[in-house]
């Protein structure tokens, strides 16, 4: 005969703490066995090449000449493009979803959320077959002839609408509902309170967007727009059909580029040797931006907390 024994809220409390502790553990130990399989896996590129791989040029399978400078400069051109093309939509968006009538805030919210589910893949194939011409035939000529951008440094004068702009402009679209989507949540978050006492005293809407609702909600808005720099640090399908796939440094915006996580998947797949090497330690400097970005985020937030009230 089975005997059942009770459950006290004493045990299912003791329970809870160790499933709660047990989850919390379980983030620095998947983070360390990233490091640890990529470290390792990438231990033969380091060997072979040195620090060097790091800032060198060179990507010639043939001759075993490795380089990660062209897919770093890659990736950090594209992330820094696609979230200073997003950032200010993303805010105004969210600011108008909070103060709009109910029907029109709450079907514009669901639109902004399905955009966020939409795969990366499908972004892609948009823009392959859409973004490309349009840039090629219209913006581009647009930007460097109509307004004269082409005279710039480093914008360009000619391109066939692949590139690094265009590969941003894809990443900008990705990112923005989910910074959207966040900075909303944000705002709604507000106390009510606070946004009327401002209204009270002659504030205007923008001044108490920025004076009010950003300093009260920082953390919660730089919350929104690093999941969105996280997103675009590692969007690969989307980038891999618009950018180029060409490894070497781009010298202007219409040049054709490439980035860490499109390198890794053109040429994963049929990777052995040093050049899977190579490739393990894309990744791990890939995983190392994005640590090291979120850990510069988090030292601002705290020696900044003080100027904000913050205890």
């Amino acid at each position: 005969m089975i005997r059942i024994i009770p459950v006290t809220s004493a045990g299912m409390d003791r329970l809870f703490r160790v499933a709660a502790a047990g989850s919390a553990l379980l983030v620095p130990v998947l983070l360390a066995a990233f490091l640890i399989q990529l470290g390792w896996g990438s231990f033969p590129a380091w060997r072979e090449f040195g620090p060097g791989f790091i800032i060198g040029t060179d990507w010639d399978p043939v001759a075993n000449s490795y380089g990660a400078l062209p897919a770093i400069v890659g990736t950090l051109l594209t992330t820094a493009l696609a979230l200073l093309i997003s950032i200010p939509p993303a805010f105004v968006t969210a600011l108008f979803l909070v103060d709009a009538p109910a029907g029109i805030g709450e079907v514009l919210s669901q639109a902004l959320d399905l955009l966020a589910a939409i795969p990366s893949v499908i972004y892609g194939m948009w823009g392959l077959f859409i973004l490309v011409p349009l840039m090629q035939d219209y913006v581009q000529p647009f930007l460097s002839e109509t307004l004269h951008l082409g005279s710039i440094p480093f914008f360009g004068q000619d391109g066939n609408g692949f590139g690094i702009l265009t590969a941003s402009l894809i990443l900008a679209l990705m990112v923005l509902p989910y910074m959207s989507a966040v900075m909303r949540n944000v705002f709604k978050m507000t106390p009510g309170v606070l946004r009327e006492s401002a209204y009270g005293i002659g504030c205007t809407r923008w001044e108490t967007a920025r004076d009010i609702v950003m300093r009260y909600g920082i953390r919660g808005l730089l919350g929104g727009i690093f999941i969105g720099l996280g997103r675009a640090l590692g969007e690969t399908m989307a980038v891999l059909f618009v950018v180029g796939n060409v490894v070497e440094m781009p010298v202007d915006l219409y040049a054709s580029g490439t980035t860490i996580a499109a390198t890794l998947a053109n040429n994963f797949a049929e990777a052995d040797g040093i050049l899977r090497a190579v490739l393990f330690a894309l990744g791990l400097i890939l995983l190392l931006m994005a640590l090291g970005v979120q850990i510069l985020a988090q030292y601002y937030l705290f020696m900044t907390g003080a100027k904000r009230g913050e205890k």
